[in-house]
């Protein structure tokens, strides 16, 4: 079987502005895609199945669009057709986790004034991430596999279709260009400056989205939370936009309990995907049932 090494070889083939290196490549990161640090570059390799659910057109336009904004890495090479992509790579900049932004002074600040600049970009990105379309087509990939929801998963499904949607609804925000996938481990921190990567889920959503979102995947306790919150608006946000942000807390966990388990059907080795969606699923339950949960809708619904 060849390794990943020689694979990402392989693409550099075909790529015209890499074909023939022989120099260094190092394997990086990643949950679903093979991701290399190629001399001045970073190689990306999609992964197994993501054909089923990434419109490689999009996210081309998309990290472009970003990288213009001053948010994302240059990019260098995006085929639609293979998904391979090749950004630059950023000298000197630390891949985050949950630990990282916990450890590095100030680096919560940088993500959400790296939100703004994009959310003010002006940049119109081709895919509208809408939460409850999403939930749905995920359900219908999963239909065809072999693989079981949370017990559950339907009723939490249907609550906040009655509740949240209408909330969200009664007081819409304009639609930004947003990151939709804000993963830790989606930011390289310089220590002055926070750059955002991996453009797959980015659509026009609502801005809140990636603030609640980046709360929950980097675990922040409720200082980093107020930091970055405090950076991104320059201040306090008001009860109904911080009440957005709670409720994004709680549906990004309930749409990616289903990413979980589309990774666990396709036999992704990366993570146990089986506790990943079960432990989603529960945090976005326990969130839901809180009293202060009711509160914040109730302020979003009030405007």
């Amino acid at each position: 079987m060849i390794d990943d090494i020689a694979l990402a070889r392989q693409a550099l083939e075909k790529i015209p502005a890499l074909a023939g290196y022989d120099g260094p490549i190092t394997r990086l990161g990643g949950l679903t895609n093979l991701v290399f640090h190629v001399g001045d570059y970073c190689l990306r390799i999609p992964g197994k199945g993501t054909e089923e659910y990434i419109d490689r057109a999009n996210e081309a336009v998309a990290a472009r669009a970003a990288a213009r904004a001053g948010v994302s890495p240059e990019v260098l090479h995006a085929d639609p057709a293979t998904g391979l992509m090749v950004t630059r790579h950023i000298d000197g900049a630390a891949t985050m986790s949950a630990e990282n932004f916990a450890s590095r002074t100030g680096s919560a600040g940088r993500a959400g004034k790296a939100f703004r600049r994009l959310h003010d970009s002006g940049a119109v990105f081709p895919f509208r991430f809408e939460l409850f379309a999403m939930i749905d087509s995920y359900l219908k990939v999963l239909s065809t596999k072999d693989v079981a929801l949370p017990e559950g998963y339907h009723d939490v499904v249907r609550e906040a279709d009655r509740s949240v949607r209408s909330a969200l609804a009664a007081h819409p925000l304009p639609l930004a260009p947003c990151h939709c996938d804000p993963l830790a481990e989606n930011f390289l921190d310089t220590g002055e400056r926070m750059w955002i990567v991996d453009w797959e889920y980015s659509g026009m959503n609502d801005p809140m989205w990636d603030l609640g979102d980046l709360s929950v995947e980097a675990r922040f306790p409720p200082a980093l939370e107020d930091e970055m919150i405090a950076a991104y608006f320059g201040g306090e946000p008001t009860p109904a936009e911080r009440g957005r942000i709670v409720i994004y807390k709680a549906m990004c966990d309930l749409l990616w309990t289903l990413w979980g388990l589309i990774q666990l059907a396709n036999g992704n080795p990366a993570d146990d995907f089986r506790s990943y969606a079960d432990g989603r699923f529960a945090r976005c339950r326990a969130l839901m049932g809180t009293a202060g949960f009711g509160r914040h809708v109730a302020a979003v619904r009030n405007g």
